[in-house]
């Protein structure tokens, strides 16, 4: 399944977030996509989506997004409609378990979701959440603790992971996590 293949949502909203503009797009009833301005994978609105600043969905998906950001929340509680395969709804459901602040690797969620082998089509998946940041696809480290892909950037990760109290040296791949303290936020 490709990003063509998703059934497009109806409106969007673009919010503001100390990483950058981020596109929430919904259905009549649950958020479907969350995506950076300057992501590879972002996907164009369609003459169907229409600028819905208004829309119930998106208002509070925009508004418990500035509420995490501030440190006043550690959950979403917005309805969410991520579109993928039976697979990828697994992975997602996995990642959507992860709490505020916790970490895991590839293969801890290959093995969460039943399939320990399936380390590599867990990655696959992961990289295709429609639904950054609300599905906390930042939250996948290496094995080693290291930073590893992220489709806004190894330097939103870095900040994401700072965000929720986890301290890397730097924002490379090779960056390991440090368990001194807490990290300093970027914004």
């Amino acid at each position: 399944m490709t990003r063509a293949d998703i059934r497009a949502p109806v409106a969007y909203l673009d919010a503001d977030t100390p990483l950058g503009g981020l596109r929430l797009a919904a259905s009549d009833a649950a958020l479907q996509g969350a995506w950076f301005l300057d992501q590879w994978d972002l996907p164009p609105p369609s003459a169907a989506w229409r600028l819905a600043p208004e829309h119930a969905v998106l208002v509070q998906a925009r508004g418990q997004l500035a509420e995490w950001f501030a440190g006043k929340r550690r959950e979403f509680r917005v309805p969410l409609d991520p579109r993928g395969t039976p697979f990828q709804q697994a992975v997602w459901q996995a990642l959507l378990a992860l709490p505020f602040g916790a970490t895991c690797s590839y293969g801890e969620l290959a093995q969460a979701i039943g399939k320990p082998k399936a380390v590599r089509a867990a990655a696959q998946a992961i990289g295709r959440n429609p639904i950054s940041i609300f599905i906390p696809c930042h939250r996948v480290v290496g094995r080693d603790t290291s930073l590893t892909g992220f489709g806004g950037g190894l330097a939103r990760k870095h900040a994401l992971l700072a965000h929720e109290g986890h301290r890397y040296p730097g924002q490379n791949a090779r960056a390991r996590r440090i368990t001194d303290g807490q990290a300093e936020l970027p914004w």
